[in-house]
């Protein structure tokens, strides 16, 4: 996914997705523990997928405390 389309999701949504990949990074983690893993580059996707994410809500974070302390 692009950042763009992560920006367009609910802070509930980001979470939820979040929890998805960061389940898929782990059962990838295992197959390539037991040497199963077809495609080392998955856990490098996944791993930049929650970086994405993790940026996105950090930045409405941000974004939100500042609009908060010049209100």
């Amino acid at each position: 996914m692009k950042p763009a389309e992560y920006r367009g999701m609910s802070d509930e949504q980001l979470a939820l997705t979040l929890k998805d990949i960061e389940k898929n990074l782990f059962q990838l983690r295992f197959q390539s523990a037991t040497d199963r893993l077809e495609t080392p580059s998955e856990i490098r996707k996944a791993r930049r997928e929650i970086a994405r994410i993790l940026t996105i809500m950090r930045e409405r974070e941000l974004a939100s405390a500042k609009g908060k302390s010049h209100g």
